[in-house]
This record gives C-alpha cells, sequence and structure tokens, in this order.
C-alpha cells in the first residue's frame, strides 16, 4: 500500500499549495456543499460500477441548475482524482480485474472521447444531455432492482478469449468514451454490463474493472478539457472542494464492499439512479419530441441488456460448467482448453 500512500501525499501536498499557497482556501469554504454531496458519490464510485459523476452531475444541474457542460467537466476531473484513487488502491490490493477487455477498452475509449468531443457535443443541446444521463442511469437503475441478486451471485472469474476481448473491449470502449464525453459518466456502466450480462462475471472482479476503465477514462477526458480550454473558474473551485474527499471516499467504497454487501448498496444507487431520472423530467418538463427520445433511449437499453442476458445466458450454459474458475492475476492466465 506504500503506492497509495505516496499517491496521497502527492495530492494532499498539490491542494494545500492550491488552497492556501494561492489563496483558494475562500473557494473551497464556498463550495461545500458539493464536498458533501460527494462523499456520498465517491463511495458510490469506489463500491459499484458508478462514477462519482453520477452523484455530483445532477447536483451541480439539477439542484444548483448549472450548465450540463459544467457538470460533465466536473465529473471528469472529480473521477480522475476519486477513481485513479480507488483504481490504485485496487491494484494494490491484489483484487482481480479483467485485464484484457480492459485494455481494449482503453483503446476504444480514447477514440470515443476524441469523437464524441469534437462531433457529437457541439450538435446537442444542455436538454439532450440532461435526457441522456438521466435514461443512462434509469436504465442501469431498473436492470439492477429487477436482476440485482442474480448478478451478485455470479462467481466467474475465468478469462475471456483475446480475440472476444479486443472486438468486444473495443466496441464498449467506443460506446462507452462517446457516452462519457457528452455526461461525464457511462463507459464504467456499459463495461459492467456486458462483464456481467454477457460473461456472467462475479462482481468483485467486474466492479473493480469498471472503477479502473472510468478513472483512465476521467484522466483523459480531463486532459483533453485542459488542451480545449473549456475548464473555467467554478469547475475548478468545485473540484478543489471535492477532491479531499472523493480521494479518500471512493478506496473506502472499495473496501466497505467487504463489509457491507454489495447487494445492498446496488440496490440503493439503483433507487438513486430512478429518482433522479424522474427528478429530471421534472425539472425538464419535456416537450413530445422530447419524450419520444426518452422512450427510444430507454427501450434501446432494455433490448440490449435483454439481447446480452441472453447471450450470456445461452453461452454460460454451453461452456460455464466446464470454464475454470480462476482469480486474474497480474500475469494473463492460460487460454482455456477448446
Amino acid at each position: 500500500m506504500r503506492v497509495w500512500l505516496v499517491w496521497l501525499a502527492c495530492f494532499y501536498s498539490t491542494w494545500l499549495l492550491l488552497s492556501f499557497g494561492l489563496g483558494y482556501w475562500s473557494q473551497i469554504k464556498a463550495h461545500w456543499p458539493i464536498a458533501a454531496a460527494m462523499a456520498l458519490g465517491s463511495y458510490v464510485a469506489g463500491a459499484t460500477p458508478m462514477g462519482g459523476g453520477t452523484i455530483g452531475f445532477p447536483v451541480l444541474v439539477l439542484f444548483f441548475e448549472m450548465p450540463a457542460s459544467l457538470g460533465r467537466n466536473f465529473g471528469l476531473m472529480v473521477q480522475s482524482i476519486g477513481m485513479t484513487s480507488a483504481s490504485i488502491f485496487i491494484l494494490c490490493r491484489g483484487i482481480p480485474i479483467e485485464r484484457r477487455m480492459l485494455r481494449w477498452s482503453i483503446v476504444g475509449s480514447a477514440v470515443g472521447l476524441v469523437f464524441g468531443t469534437y462531433l457529437v457535443v457541439p450538435n446537442i443541446s444542455d436538454t439532450t444531455i440532461k435526457l441522456i444521463f438521466a435514461c443512462l442511469w434509469m436504465s442501469f437503475g431498473v436492470l439492477t432492482l429487477l436482476k440485482n441478486r442474480e448478478l451478485c451471485g455470479f462467481k466467474n472469474l475465468a478469462p475471456i478469449p483475446k480475440v472476444e476481448a479486443l472486438f468486444i473491449g473495443l466496441a464498449v470502449g467506443l460506446a462507452g468514451g462517446i457516452t462519457a464525453s457528452v455526461t461525464g459518466v457511462g463507459i464504467d456502466m456499459i463495461l459492467y454490463t456486458v462483464l456481467v450480462l454477457l460473461y456472467r462475471m462475479d462482481l468483485k472482479a467486474a466492479v473493480p474493472t469498471s472503477v479502473i476503465i472510468m478513472a483512465i477514462t476521467s484522466i483523459m477526458g480531463t486532459g483533453l478539457h485542459v488542451y480545449i480550454g473549456d475548464l473555467n473558474a467554478e469547475v475548478l473551485h468545485n473540484w478543489l472542494a471535492a477532491a479531499p474527499v472523493v480521494i479518500l471516499g471512493a478506496p473506502l467504497g472499495a473496501y466497505l464492499v467487504n463489509v457491507i454487501p454489495r447487494i445492498i448498496t446496488l440496490y440503493f444507487v439503483a433507487v438513486l439512479c430512478v429518482l433522479q431520472f424522474f427528478w429530471t423530467l421534472h425539472q425538464v418538463n419535456p416537450t413530445q419530441d422530447q419524450w419520444i427520445f426518452v422512450a427510444a433511449n430507454l427501450l434501446a437499453a432494455m433490448v440490449g441488456f435483454v439481447v446480452l442476458y441472453r447471450l450470456g445466458k445461452a453461452n454460460y450454459a454451453k461452456n460455464g460448467a466446464a470454464a475454470k474458475v480462476e482469480v486474474v492475476t497480474g500475469l494473463d492466465p492460460p487460454e482455456p482448453a477448446m
């Protein structure tokens, strides 16, 4: 754990310099509500396949009525600290992850972020971004409420074949990168969904893998927006207030799943997903075209979940009994026998 402790020391040294050496402390105090909200958000980020931006976005955009672009940029920035901290913690503790799918998802995510940032985001409105965010997490909430007990019972830790990991990982990364470029979150949920529905993967590996992909995507996304130059002072002030909380909260979430059953946490965040959906609809007051957009998004998500679930069920019925259950370590495990 020395690597993680060094990371904490480096962060807090930098934060103290910014807060008191460069005079940001008054702004940090003024933005304490986002720090309080992200205490919950960071726990959710470390314990579930939901980035901290899942809490930060609705708090800033729905409660404080700030632009969706600010909520997205804040989500990427705060996750680049909190979920990176959780990722370092996960790797230091040797928690199993699906490395093959993760590698190719990172590649796809980089492409998706650039594509989405330059070609998708400029062509959609703030309201559309709010509705996409609401639909994304509503679909996850419904999936969790319906299938949580079954998903938490999966025990498969067998490695994914290399060719499948390449093509599916690239597709997940591309779709997730575009989604993250719009809302600041989403690739973690997409990767998690594929791992548990298609491969029946144990959540003790699927969730940490989703945490790491969101951390890396957030770092890339933050770097991209630094390059673009659209991270304004309000984003920085909120980040400075929340960062010292999330850097500890996300690893705490990753640790506490060993104490608090994950099934309880997932039910809790599923309810939050449903509530934020109705909160968004109430605030947006959608037009007829926007209602059609919402219905189409939810229908597409549910159809996708059903297809993945049935493919995974058929695949597991065919190969699951013979699959060897093994913890993924730092080295790629051998290919299962054909």
